[in-house]
């Protein structure tokens, strides 16, 4: 079967697709044609070496598929079932085999592409807003990066709870798709100065809750753009890692609270997981969320896939298409 190999951390470059064995599970496992996987910053951050990880190996933490086999011990899944899954390596292949807990059911009325799209960005927009600080009516949050996937389905999800949406974009068009999904300010960070125009929208109390996913870029003035008591939330670093800094600047500008989540400590439980999963897959077919699509590639021309979205040319979810 064919797979993307990373045998060495790099550039795009190092995505090399390649003839591999077929897969082979245990008996809690399920083997799974991928009929779809995610592209997401966080394969970015594993090729080059950010996140370390053995190597070689099959970069790919989400995707979607129809199962092929069941282990013996699996008895929520059958062989044709529709699934799910995020947080398990290898998605970038023909086939893989995972741990049938990683996994959720798929309705019927969904695309596997939009499955595979809303996996890990869906689920990481769902904890935010309900977990790391729970959107209440009358809420005002700063979302970075409101036309990516993540700041998408943020909007959409804060504007459903009563939250305001103060956005940043780079462009014209995501600007455009930002309001579209339910942001009621946007801040083009390229040509104004972030935290002084949060500032100017909230008459100068600042927002409850700084969505970032950016990162080094946007991580000052995030703090500088938060009410006393507000919720620093850096859930990614697509512009590059936080320098170091003294703690006690969160003291001086309002008793801050700093926090750097991850979905995997927010999916710990299969319960969780498949409770997150049903909300996004029931806000998708009732209508109150949609799935953006930038594009699809097919899984040879992953690393186009890496440098589009490294480049910040992209708007939605990239998936890649065995």
């Amino acid at each position: 079967m064919r797979a993307i190999v990373v045998s060495q951390t790099g550039g795009p470059e190092v995505l090399v697709s390649s003839e591999v064995p077929e897969p082979t599970g245990g008996e809690r496992d399920i083997i799974v044609d991928v009929h779809a996987a995610g592209v997401n910053f966080i394969d970015i951050y594993q090729r080059e070496g950010l996140y370390s990880l053995a190597l070689p190996y099959t970069p790919g933490l989400e995707g979607a598929g129809v199962i092929r086999s069941v282990g013996a011990a699996v008895t929520e899944f059958s062989p044709g079932d529709r699934v799910a899954w995020t947080g398990h390596l290898g998605s970038y292949s023909e086939l893989v085999a995972m741990p049938a807990d990683v996994a959720v059911l798929v309705p019927d009325s969904l695309s596997l592409e939009t499955a595979a799209g809303m996996m890990l960005q869906g689920l990481t927009a769902h904890y935010l807003v309900t977990s790391v600080h729970k959107i209440v009516p009358g809420d005002t949050a700063l979302v970075h990066a409101a036309a990516g996937g993540v700041g998408l389905l943020l909007c959409q999800m804060i504007r459903a709870r009563g939250g305001e949406v103060i956005g940043t974009v780079s462009t014209d068009a995501k600007a455009d798709a930002a309001v579209a999904a339910g942001a009621h300010h946007i801040i083009r960070y390229d040509r104004e100065d972030v935290a002084q125009r949060v500032r100017e929208i909230t008459s100068t109390e600042g927002v409850r809750v700084v969505y970032d996913g950016v990162g080094r870029d946007t991580f000052n003035a995030s703090l500088h753009s938060l009410a006393p008591r507000g919720v620093m939330a850096l859930f990614g670093q697509s512009s590059g890692p936080v320098e170091s800094f003294d703690p006690q600047i969160l003291n001086q500008l309002g008793s801050l609270f700093l926090t750097r989540p991850s979905l995997t400590h927010f999916t710990g439980t299969p319960e969780e997981l498949r409770w997150r999963a049903s909300e996004v897959f029931e806000a998708l077919e009732n209508g109150s969320l949609s799935f953006s699509l930038h594009g699809t590639y097919p899984l040879e021309n992953a690393h186009k896939a890496h440098a589009d979205l490294a480049a910040r040319l992209t708007s939605g979810k990239l998936l890649l298409l065995p």
